[in-house]
Protein backbone atom coordinates (compact mmCIF):
# COMPACT_ATOMS: atom_id res chain seq x y z
CA UNK A 1 0.00 0.00 0.00
CA UNK A 2 1.35 3.51 -1.19
CA UNK A 3 1.77 5.57 1.86
CA UNK A 4 -0.01 8.74 1.86
CA UNK A 5 1.89 12.45 2.37
CA UNK A 6 1.47 13.37 5.63
CA UNK A 7 -0.27 17.44 5.01
CA UNK A 8 1.67 20.08 7.54
CA UNK A 9 0.01 23.86 8.02
CA UNK A 10 2.89 26.45 8.32
CA UNK A 11 1.26 29.76 9.53
CA UNK A 12 2.34 33.38 8.71
CA UNK A 13 5.30 32.31 5.90
CA UNK A 14 6.94 34.80 4.16
CA UNK A 15 6.80 34.10 0.00
CA UNK A 16 10.77 35.03 -0.35
CA UNK A 17 11.70 34.50 -4.06
CA UNK A 18 10.62 33.33 -7.49
CA UNK A 19 12.29 30.13 -8.95
CA UNK A 20 11.75 27.77 -11.93
CA UNK A 21 8.90 27.32 -13.59
CA UNK A 22 6.89 29.88 -12.38
CA UNK A 23 7.17 28.53 -8.46
CA UNK A 24 7.25 31.10 -5.95
CA UNK A 25 9.63 30.40 -2.87
CA UNK A 26 8.82 30.29 1.00
CA UNK A 27 10.59 28.71 3.68
CA UNK A 28 9.07 26.14 6.74
CA UNK A 29 10.04 26.65 10.16
CA UNK A 30 12.58 24.08 10.34
CA UNK A 31 13.96 25.90 6.86
CA UNK A 32 12.66 23.42 4.02
CA UNK A 33 12.16 24.75 1.22
CA UNK A 34 8.31 25.08 0.21
CA UNK A 35 7.65 25.72 -3.55
CA UNK A 36 4.06 27.44 -4.09
CA UNK A 37 1.93 28.59 -7.35
CA UNK A 38 -0.25 30.74 -5.96
CA UNK A 39 1.86 33.41 -4.29
CA UNK A 40 3.80 36.73 -5.40
CA UNK A 41 7.38 37.04 -3.44
CA UNK A 42 6.43 39.80 -0.33
CA UNK A 43 3.03 37.53 0.61
CA UNK A 44 2.68 36.62 4.03
CA UNK A 45 0.73 33.42 4.15
CA UNK A 46 -0.68 30.27 5.74
CA UNK A 47 0.69 27.24 3.85
CA UNK A 48 -0.71 24.04 3.24
CA UNK A 49 1.49 21.25 1.95
CA UNK A 50 0.69 18.82 -0.40
CA UNK A 51 3.32 16.70 -1.87
CA UNK A 52 7.04 16.12 0.19
CA UNK A 53 9.97 15.25 -1.81
CA UNK A 54 13.12 14.88 -1.20
CA UNK A 55 14.35 18.02 -0.47
CA UNK A 56 11.53 20.42 -0.50
CA UNK A 57 7.71 20.56 -0.21
CA UNK A 58 5.16 21.64 -2.60
CA UNK A 59 2.33 23.52 -1.14
CA UNK A 60 -0.55 26.24 -1.37
CA UNK A 61 -1.31 29.42 0.15
CA UNK A 62 -4.54 29.02 2.16
CA UNK A 63 -4.85 32.05 3.94
CA UNK A 64 -3.48 35.60 2.75
CA UNK A 65 -2.68 37.57 5.84
CA UNK A 66 -0.87 40.35 3.95
CA UNK A 67 -0.51 41.17 -0.10
CA UNK A 68 2.61 41.72 -1.45
CA UNK A 69 3.43 45.11 -2.85
CA UNK A 70 4.85 43.62 -6.20
CA UNK A 71 1.54 42.21 -6.84
CA UNK A 72 -0.78 43.56 -9.39
CA UNK A 73 -4.69 42.80 -10.70
CA UNK A 74 -4.37 40.30 -13.58
CA UNK A 75 -6.27 41.55 -16.67
CA UNK A 76 -7.59 38.04 -17.47
CA UNK A 77 -10.73 37.23 -16.32
CA UNK A 78 -9.49 33.43 -16.53
CA UNK A 79 -6.19 33.86 -14.60
CA UNK A 80 -7.46 31.56 -11.64
CA UNK A 81 -7.99 28.44 -13.34
CA UNK A 82 -6.10 28.96 -16.87
CA UNK A 83 -2.34 28.55 -15.58
CA UNK A 84 -1.06 29.87 -18.97
CA UNK A 85 0.30 33.24 -17.76
CA UNK A 86 0.85 32.68 -13.85
CA UNK A 87 3.06 35.38 -13.29
CA UNK A 88 0.18 37.65 -14.30
CA UNK A 89 -0.70 38.62 -10.77
CA UNK A 90 2.84 40.05 -10.35
CA UNK A 91 3.75 43.47 -11.80
CA UNK A 92 5.83 43.23 -15.18
CA UNK A 93 9.12 45.32 -13.50
CA UNK A 94 9.25 42.40 -10.80
CA UNK A 95 8.64 39.60 -13.85
CA UNK A 96 11.99 41.14 -15.34
CA UNK A 97 14.01 41.36 -12.25
CA UNK A 98 12.87 37.44 -11.12
CA UNK A 99 14.18 36.43 -14.92
CA UNK A 100 17.07 38.29 -14.78
CA UNK A 101 17.79 36.73 -11.32
CA UNK A 102 17.01 33.24 -12.37
CA UNK A 103 19.50 33.88 -15.49
CA UNK A 104 22.47 34.82 -13.49
CA UNK A 105 22.02 32.42 -10.72
CA UNK A 106 22.20 29.29 -12.99
CA UNK A 107 25.22 30.51 -14.97
CA UNK A 108 26.68 31.00 -11.66
CA UNK A 109 25.51 28.09 -9.35
CA UNK A 110 24.98 25.23 -11.92
CA UNK A 111 27.81 26.49 -14.50
CA UNK A 112 29.98 28.11 -11.72
CA UNK A 113 31.28 30.42 -14.51
CA UNK A 114 32.91 33.85 -13.87
CA UNK A 115 30.97 36.75 -15.31
CA UNK A 116 31.39 40.03 -16.61
CA UNK A 117 28.67 42.85 -15.29
CA UNK A 118 25.29 41.40 -17.22
CA UNK A 119 23.27 43.73 -19.43
CA UNK A 120 20.24 44.89 -17.82
CA UNK A 121 17.68 42.50 -19.34
CA UNK A 122 15.39 43.78 -22.18
CA UNK A 123 11.96 43.97 -21.44
CA UNK A 124 8.99 43.49 -23.80
CA UNK A 125 7.72 46.63 -25.16
CA UNK A 126 4.02 44.87 -25.39
CA UNK A 127 3.19 42.77 -22.43
CA UNK A 128 0.14 41.77 -23.58
CA UNK A 129 -1.51 40.55 -27.36
CA UNK A 130 2.17 39.76 -28.58
CA UNK A 131 2.11 36.24 -29.58
CA UNK A 132 1.74 35.95 -33.39
CA UNK A 133 0.44 32.14 -33.14
CA UNK A 134 -2.06 30.35 -30.62
CA UNK A 135 -3.94 26.89 -30.50
CA UNK A 136 -7.10 26.42 -28.81
CA UNK A 137 -8.88 22.61 -28.46
CA UNK A 138 -12.65 21.66 -28.60
CA UNK A 139 -14.07 19.50 -26.23
CA UNK A 140 -17.64 18.42 -25.35
CA UNK A 141 -16.63 17.77 -21.53
CA UNK A 142 -15.55 21.42 -20.57
CA UNK A 143 -14.15 21.59 -17.21
CA UNK A 144 -16.61 23.08 -14.71
CA UNK A 145 -15.65 25.18 -11.51
CA UNK A 146 -16.20 24.13 -8.14
CA UNK A 147 -18.89 26.47 -7.47
CA UNK A 148 -20.57 25.02 -10.87
CA UNK A 149 -20.00 21.22 -9.66
CA UNK A 150 -22.15 21.86 -6.20
CA UNK A 151 -24.51 24.00 -7.68
CA UNK A 152 -28.01 22.36 -8.17
CA UNK A 153 -27.91 23.99 -11.79
CA UNK A 154 -28.18 21.25 -14.38
CA UNK A 155 -25.60 22.34 -17.35
CA UNK A 156 -26.84 21.11 -20.87
CA UNK A 157 -24.37 22.41 -22.93
CA UNK A 158 -20.48 21.17 -22.03
CA UNK A 159 -19.04 22.59 -25.04
CA UNK A 160 -15.71 24.32 -24.71
CA UNK A 161 -13.23 25.95 -26.92
CA UNK A 162 -10.20 26.93 -25.19
CA UNK A 163 -7.06 25.59 -23.32
CA UNK A 164 -6.51 21.92 -21.39
CA UNK A 165 -6.23 22.42 -17.79
CA UNK A 166 -2.77 21.38 -15.95
CA UNK A 167 -3.05 17.93 -15.79
CA UNK A 168 -6.22 17.12 -17.21
CA UNK A 169 -6.05 15.87 -20.56
CA UNK A 170 -9.43 15.52 -21.47
CA UNK A 171 -10.87 18.86 -19.92
CA UNK A 172 -10.79 22.49 -21.71
CA UNK A 173 -11.05 25.17 -20.00
CA UNK A 174 -13.60 27.68 -22.10
CA UNK A 175 -12.10 30.93 -22.67
CA UNK A 176 -14.03 33.76 -23.75
CA UNK A 177 -11.10 36.44 -24.22
CA UNK A 178 -7.52 35.24 -24.33
CA UNK A 179 -4.80 38.59 -24.28
CA UNK A 180 -2.00 36.61 -25.48
CA UNK A 181 -2.66 37.45 -29.47
CA UNK A 182 -4.32 40.74 -30.99
CA UNK A 183 -7.66 40.75 -32.29
CA UNK A 184 -9.26 39.48 -34.29
CA UNK A 185 -8.12 36.33 -32.82
CA UNK A 186 -10.55 36.15 -30.22
CA UNK A 187 -13.72 36.70 -32.19
CA UNK A 188 -12.28 34.41 -34.46
CA UNK A 189 -12.13 31.58 -32.16
CA UNK A 190 -15.70 32.77 -30.09
CA UNK A 191 -17.27 32.97 -34.09
CA UNK A 192 -15.67 28.89 -34.15
CA UNK A 193 -17.48 27.79 -31.53
CA UNK A 194 -20.33 29.86 -31.71
CA UNK A 195 -21.13 28.40 -35.52
CA UNK A 196 -20.59 24.74 -34.02
CA UNK A 197 -22.97 24.34 -31.48
CA UNK A 198 -26.24 26.81 -34.01
CA UNK A 199 -25.05 24.12 -36.50
CA UNK A 200 -24.65 20.88 -34.68
CA UNK A 201 -21.12 20.35 -35.66
CA UNK A 202 -20.12 18.08 -32.64
CA UNK A 203 -16.91 19.27 -30.34
CA UNK A 204 -14.23 16.35 -30.33
CA UNK A 205 -14.29 14.28 -27.02
CA UNK A 206 -10.78 13.16 -26.00
CA UNK A 207 -11.96 10.07 -24.11
CA UNK A 208 -14.38 8.54 -26.75
CA UNK A 209 -12.33 9.86 -29.72
CA UNK A 210 -15.81 10.76 -31.10
CA UNK A 211 -17.01 14.34 -32.80
CA UNK A 212 -15.77 17.11 -35.62
CA UNK A 213 -14.45 19.86 -34.40
CA UNK A 214 -11.00 19.32 -32.88
CA UNK A 215 -8.98 22.48 -33.04
CA UNK A 216 -7.90 25.54 -34.37
CA UNK A 217 -4.41 27.60 -35.17
CA UNK A 218 -5.05 31.02 -35.68
CA UNK A 219 -1.53 32.87 -36.56
CA UNK A 220 -1.17 36.48 -37.44
CA UNK A 221 2.31 38.12 -38.70
CA UNK A 222 3.37 41.28 -38.07
CA UNK A 223 2.65 42.33 -41.66
CA UNK A 224 -1.07 42.19 -40.71
CA UNK A 225 -1.67 38.62 -42.63
CA UNK A 226 -3.74 35.69 -40.76
CA UNK A 227 -3.52 32.47 -41.22
CA UNK A 228 -6.43 29.65 -39.60
CA UNK A 229 -6.27 26.28 -39.60
CA UNK A 230 -9.50 23.60 -38.30
CA UNK A 231 -8.50 19.91 -37.53
CA UNK A 232 -11.58 17.85 -37.77
CA UNK A 233 -11.57 14.30 -36.38
CA UNK A 234 -13.22 12.90 -39.38
CA UNK A 235 -14.49 14.40 -42.99
CA UNK A 236 -17.92 15.66 -42.96
CA UNK A 237 -17.83 17.57 -46.41
CA UNK A 238 -21.34 19.39 -45.87
CA UNK A 239 -20.77 20.93 -42.20
CA UNK A 240 -16.83 21.74 -43.30
CA UNK A 241 -17.78 23.07 -45.81
CA UNK A 242 -20.71 25.34 -44.05
CA UNK A 243 -18.13 26.56 -41.68
CA UNK A 244 -15.39 27.41 -43.50
CA UNK A 245 -17.52 29.53 -46.11
CA UNK A 246 -18.85 31.10 -43.04
CA UNK A 247 -15.94 31.82 -41.38
CA UNK A 248 -14.27 33.59 -44.75
CA UNK A 249 -17.90 35.73 -45.58
CA UNK A 250 -17.59 36.44 -41.31
CA UNK A 251 -13.56 37.49 -41.67
CA UNK A 252 -12.78 38.23 -45.05
CA UNK A 253 -9.60 39.72 -43.88
CA UNK A 254 -8.13 35.87 -43.51
CA UNK A 255 -5.41 35.34 -46.00
CA UNK A 256 -4.42 32.13 -45.30
CA UNK A 257 -7.74 29.39 -44.21
CA UNK A 258 -6.49 25.73 -44.15
CA UNK A 259 -8.40 22.35 -42.71
CA UNK A 260 -6.78 19.01 -41.45
CA UNK A 261 -8.82 15.81 -41.34
CA UNK A 262 -6.95 14.43 -38.49
CA UNK A 263 -8.79 10.58 -36.86
CA UNK A 264 -5.37 9.81 -35.19
CA UNK A 265 -4.82 9.52 -31.12
CA UNK A 266 -3.15 12.89 -30.88
CA UNK A 267 -4.20 16.54 -32.65
CA UNK A 268 -0.03 17.05 -33.68
CA UNK A 269 -0.49 18.26 -37.01
CA UNK A 270 3.36 17.80 -38.13
CA UNK A 271 2.39 14.47 -39.74
CA UNK A 272 -0.96 15.27 -41.45
CA UNK A 273 -1.73 16.44 -44.19
CA UNK A 274 -2.65 20.25 -44.74
CA UNK A 275 -5.58 21.60 -47.20
CA UNK A 276 -5.92 24.76 -48.39
CA UNK A 277 -10.10 26.07 -48.90
CA UNK A 278 -9.18 29.28 -49.35
CA UNK A 279 -6.10 32.09 -50.10
CA UNK A 280 -2.68 30.81 -50.16
CA UNK A 281 -1.21 28.10 -48.39
CA UNK A 282 1.43 30.36 -46.07
CA UNK A 283 1.64 33.88 -45.11
CA UNK A 284 4.67 35.96 -44.68
CA UNK A 285 6.49 37.97 -41.75
CA UNK A 286 8.75 40.54 -42.24
CA UNK A 287 12.08 41.94 -40.60
CA UNK A 288 14.69 44.78 -42.06
CA UNK A 289 12.97 43.66 -45.27
CA UNK A 290 13.98 40.30 -45.08
CA UNK A 291 10.64 38.05 -46.19
CA UNK A 292 9.96 34.56 -44.09
CA UNK A 293 7.06 32.38 -45.75
CA UNK A 294 5.15 30.83 -42.70
CA UNK A 295 3.22 27.72 -43.40
CA UNK A 296 0.75 25.63 -41.22
CA UNK A 297 4.16 23.45 -39.94
CA UNK A 298 6.50 26.19 -39.45
CA UNK A 299 8.37 27.05 -36.96
CA UNK A 300 8.40 31.17 -36.18
CA UNK A 301 8.90 32.85 -32.86
CA UNK A 302 5.85 33.49 -31.38
CA UNK A 303 6.48 37.00 -30.36
CA UNK A 304 7.88 38.45 -34.08
CA UNK A 305 8.71 41.98 -32.57
CA UNK A 306 10.80 40.77 -29.58
CA UNK A 307 12.35 37.98 -31.90
CA UNK A 308 13.86 40.90 -33.81
CA UNK A 309 15.32 42.17 -30.43
CA UNK A 310 16.74 39.10 -29.68
CA UNK A 311 18.20 38.70 -33.30
CA UNK A 312 19.80 42.10 -33.17
CA UNK A 313 21.61 40.98 -29.76
CA UNK A 314 22.86 38.16 -31.30
CA UNK A 315 24.10 39.75 -34.49
CA UNK A 316 25.81 42.52 -32.17
CA UNK A 317 27.48 39.95 -29.95
CA UNK A 318 28.67 37.92 -33.43
CA UNK A 319 30.46 41.35 -34.14
CA UNK A 320 31.29 40.42 -37.56
CA UNK A 321 32.61 42.43 -40.48
CA UNK A 322 32.35 40.70 -43.31
CA UNK A 323 34.56 38.27 -43.55
CA UNK A 324 33.86 35.19 -41.47
CA UNK A 325 32.74 32.11 -41.88
CA UNK A 326 29.66 31.61 -39.52
CA UNK A 327 28.39 28.28 -38.31
CA UNK A 328 24.34 28.12 -37.26
CA UNK A 329 23.37 25.64 -35.05
CA UNK A 330 19.85 24.59 -34.74
CA UNK A 331 18.74 27.23 -37.39
CA UNK A 332 15.54 26.20 -37.66
CA UNK A 333 14.04 27.93 -40.40
CA UNK A 334 17.28 29.63 -41.04
CA UNK A 335 15.94 33.29 -39.92
CA UNK A 336 19.40 34.24 -37.58
CA UNK A 337 21.30 32.82 -40.58
CA UNK A 338 19.66 34.83 -43.07
CA UNK A 339 19.78 37.74 -40.16
CA UNK A 340 23.35 38.53 -39.86
CA UNK A 341 24.35 37.23 -43.43
CA UNK A 342 25.05 40.49 -44.89
CA UNK A 343 27.27 40.64 -42.58
CA UNK A 344 29.37 37.25 -43.00
CA UNK A 345 31.40 35.81 -45.74
CA UNK A 346 29.34 32.93 -45.68
CA UNK A 347 26.79 31.53 -43.62
CA UNK A 348 26.12 27.66 -42.40
CA UNK A 349 23.19 26.51 -41.08
CA UNK A 350 22.10 23.13 -39.72
CA UNK A 351 18.72 22.01 -38.33
CA UNK A 352 17.58 18.18 -37.48
CA UNK A 353 13.98 18.76 -39.06
CA UNK A 354 13.88 18.60 -42.88
CA UNK A 355 10.89 20.13 -43.34
CA UNK A 356 12.38 23.51 -41.43
CA UNK A 357 15.36 23.39 -43.73
CA UNK A 358 13.05 23.46 -46.65
CA UNK A 359 11.72 26.78 -45.31
CA UNK A 360 14.98 27.87 -44.62
CA UNK A 361 16.16 27.34 -48.57
CA UNK A 362 12.74 28.63 -50.11
CA UNK A 363 12.96 32.13 -47.84
CA UNK A 364 17.06 32.24 -48.68
CA UNK A 365 16.04 32.12 -52.34
CA UNK A 366 12.52 34.44 -51.43
CA UNK A 367 15.28 37.19 -50.12
CA UNK A 368 18.16 36.66 -52.75
CA UNK A 369 20.46 35.53 -50.24
CA UNK A 370 23.14 33.52 -51.85
CA UNK A 371 26.04 33.42 -49.20
CA UNK A 372 24.28 31.01 -47.36
CA UNK A 373 23.67 27.14 -47.10
CA UNK A 374 21.37 24.57 -45.40
CA UNK A 375 21.60 21.20 -44.14
CA UNK A 376 19.22 19.03 -42.40
CA UNK A 377 20.42 16.13 -39.87
CA UNK A 378 21.28 15.56 -36.28
CA UNK A 379 23.83 18.21 -35.20
CA UNK A 380 26.13 15.31 -33.36
CA UNK A 381 26.12 13.11 -36.63
CA UNK A 382 26.89 16.46 -39.20
CA UNK A 383 29.35 18.75 -37.22
CA UNK A 384 32.04 15.85 -38.26
CA UNK A 385 35.41 16.74 -40.23
CA UNK A 386 34.64 15.76 -42.72
CA UNK A 387 31.63 18.57 -42.87
CA UNK A 388 34.55 21.40 -41.45
CA UNK A 389 36.82 20.19 -44.45
CA UNK A 390 33.94 21.16 -46.79
CA UNK A 391 32.78 24.21 -45.50
CA UNK A 392 35.72 26.01 -43.78
CA UNK A 393 36.76 26.94 -40.96
CA UNK A 394 34.11 28.76 -38.84
CA UNK A 395 35.54 32.24 -37.09
CA UNK A 396 32.37 32.38 -35.18
CA UNK A 397 29.69 29.68 -34.31
CA UNK A 398 26.33 31.18 -33.32
CA UNK A 399 24.13 28.16 -31.29
CA UNK A 400 20.42 28.51 -30.43
CA UNK A 401 19.69 24.77 -29.28
CA UNK A 402 16.14 23.25 -27.60
CA UNK A 403 15.83 23.38 -23.94
CA UNK A 404 18.01 20.34 -23.32
CA UNK A 405 20.72 21.51 -24.74
CA UNK A 406 23.62 20.94 -26.93
CA UNK A 407 25.12 17.47 -27.33
CA UNK A 408 28.11 16.91 -25.46
CA UNK A 409 29.63 15.58 -28.80
CA UNK A 410 28.88 18.63 -30.23
CA UNK A 411 30.89 20.36 -27.55
CA UNK A 412 33.47 18.31 -28.06
CA UNK A 413 33.94 18.99 -31.78
CA UNK A 414 33.52 22.70 -31.11
CA UNK A 415 35.80 23.00 -28.39
CA UNK A 416 38.00 20.94 -30.41
CA UNK A 417 38.09 23.43 -33.75
CA UNK A 418 38.11 26.51 -31.70
CA UNK A 419 36.52 29.16 -33.59
CA UNK A 420 37.19 33.03 -32.26
CA UNK A 421 33.58 33.27 -31.13
CA UNK A 422 30.68 31.74 -29.98
CA UNK A 423 27.73 33.25 -29.93
CA UNK A 424 25.16 31.25 -27.85
CA UNK A 425 21.43 32.05 -27.75
CA UNK A 426 19.18 29.69 -25.07
CA UNK A 427 15.55 29.83 -23.85
CA UNK A 428 16.39 27.30 -20.92
CA UNK A 429 19.81 29.12 -19.15
CA UNK A 430 20.13 25.99 -16.48
CA UNK A 431 21.13 23.85 -19.46
CA UNK A 432 23.21 26.67 -20.99
CA UNK A 433 24.87 26.43 -17.86
CA UNK A 434 26.02 23.21 -17.91
CA UNK A 435 27.13 23.76 -21.46
CA UNK A 436 29.11 26.82 -20.97
CA UNK A 437 30.60 25.25 -17.62
CA UNK A 438 32.52 22.71 -20.38
CA UNK A 439 33.78 25.22 -21.91
CA UNK A 440 35.51 27.71 -19.62
CA UNK A 441 39.18 26.49 -20.04
CA UNK A 442 39.28 27.50 -23.33
CA UNK A 443 36.36 30.41 -23.62
CA UNK A 444 35.72 33.70 -21.61
CA UNK A 445 32.84 34.84 -21.15
CA UNK A 446 32.37 38.52 -22.56
CA UNK A 447 28.62 39.54 -22.50
CA UNK A 448 25.54 38.20 -21.45
CA UNK A 449 21.97 39.72 -21.41
CA UNK A 450 18.08 38.17 -20.78
CA UNK A 451 15.41 39.02 -23.35
CA UNK A 452 11.84 38.24 -21.77
CA UNK A 453 10.43 36.99 -25.09
CA UNK A 454 6.93 35.64 -22.85
CA UNK A 455 5.59 38.79 -20.78
CA UNK A 456 3.37 37.30 -17.71
CA UNK A 457 5.18 33.97 -17.98
CA UNK A 458 8.60 32.67 -16.33
CA UNK A 459 10.55 32.05 -19.74
CA UNK A 460 13.21 33.96 -20.68
CA UNK A 461 16.26 34.04 -23.21
CA UNK A 462 19.44 34.14 -22.54
CA UNK A 463 22.11 35.56 -24.91
CA UNK A 464 26.04 34.87 -24.31
CA UNK A 465 28.65 35.79 -26.16
CA UNK A 466 32.04 33.62 -25.29
CA UNK A 467 35.74 34.56 -26.88
CA UNK A 468 38.62 32.48 -27.23
CA UNK A 469 41.10 32.85 -24.42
Amino acid sequence: MARKNKQFIFENIEVIDAGAKGKTIAKAPDGCVIFLSNTVPGDIVDIKTGKKRKAYFEGTAIKFHKYSEKRTEPVCQHFEFCGGCKWQDMAYEYQLAYKEKEVINNLKRIGHLELPEPTPILGCEKIYFYRNKMEFSFSSNRWLTLEEINSSEEIDNRNACGFHISGMWDKILEIEKCHLQEDPSNQIRNFVKEFGIQNGLEFFNPREQTGLLRTIMIRISSTGEMMVVIQFLKENKEKREALLNALIQEFPQITSLQYVINSKGNDTLYDQDIILFSGRDHIFEEMEGLKFKIGAKSFYQTNSAQAYELYKITRDFANLTGNEIVFDFYTGTGTIAQFVAKNAKKVIGVESVPEAIEDAKENAKLNNIKNVEFFAGDMKDVFNNHFIKTHGQPDVIITDPPRDGMHKNVIEKLLEISPKRIVYVSCNSATQARDLSLMKEQYTIIKTQAVDMFPQTHHVENVVLLELK
